[in-house]
């Protein structure tokens, strides 16, 4: 897909990964980018320094995407590609809340189905359209110290991979982007944690390479080109792959030392 004269929607676009989306599609030629951030403030600066459009927009919660594209498709045109992006992660395993657990699952993985469920058949219905949706690696591998990211990217990449091939007949194209870390708020204080092992790479480098993936309607957008060769480690020998995170859990998530 060539993103020139294109409608694109961009959630999480205040900061990170979803402001350099944004920029990098206006400089591609999109007609128009849509910025849509929770911080309202901030995709309204994103819009601005791009001569695109922003909104706020709650994507844990529904009606708030279904207005946004709603809105868009009423007053702007119809949507050509929609980028699920914005996600959010928390520290813990087992005694992560439950509401905790909750809003990350909204926002993580039914953000993603709550934009393709209001957005597929209109798509659809005029031939097509494109989703980049963000997930992670840890979605294809885990999260040494995250019970709940490493749950809910690992759903985000399964619902990705139903969408591509149920309405890839539909002309529906998906690609999903599964980076390790990359220098966005997510990572502060956290900037030599086990996702960083392999460079924390920047927002725009991660931008362009979501760009020429999406030029040649590639699935998965990997930045960390490392990840491949993971995951063929993880289908090759599940036990000894299981066995080294564990060290690497033991590394970066050392359990509290006994009290004496």
């Amino acid at each position: 897909m060539d993103v020139k004269d294109r409608i694109v929607v961009v959630t999480g676009a205040a900061g990170g990964i979803g402001k350099a989306l944004a920029e990098r599609f206006a400089k591609a030629g999109a007609k128009t980018v849509v910025c849509a951030d929770l911080d309202e403030a901030g995709a309204k600066a994103t819009a601005e320094g791009i001569g695109g459009i922003g909104r706020r927009c709650d994507v844990s919660k529904e009606a708030d995407i279904q207005a946004l594209i709603e809105e868009v498709e009423d007053q702007v045109g119809p949507i050509d590609l929609f980028c699920a992006n914005a996600g959010i992660i928390q520290r813990g395993g087992l005694e992560i809340p439950n509401d905790q657990w909750q809003k990350i699952w909204e926002v993580n993985v039914m953000h993603h189905v709550w934009a393709a469920r209001h957005l597929v058949p209109r798509m659809a219905a005029r031939g097509g359209g494109y989703f980049l949706n963000t997930a992670s690696a840890a979605g294809l591998l885990s999260q040494v110290g995250s019970a709940s990211y490493a749950v809910t990217k690992h759903a985000a990449v399964g619902f990705n991979e139903w969408l591509a091939l149920t309405h890839g007949d539909d002309g529906i194209r998906v690609s999903l982007l599964c980076p390790q870390a990359v220098d966005t708020n997510m990572v502060k204080g956290a900037e030599g944690g086990v996702a960083s092992q392999d460079g924390l790479l920047p927002p725009e480098t991660v931008a362009d390479e979501c760009l020429r993936c999406i030029e040649a309607e590639t699935f998965l957008v990997l930045p960390h080109p490392e990840v491949l060769d993971y995951m063929r480690n993880k289908t090759a020998n599940y036990d000894r792959w299981i066995g080294g995170m564990k060290k690497l859990n033991r590394r970066f998530n050392p359990k509290p030392a006994a009290a004496e």
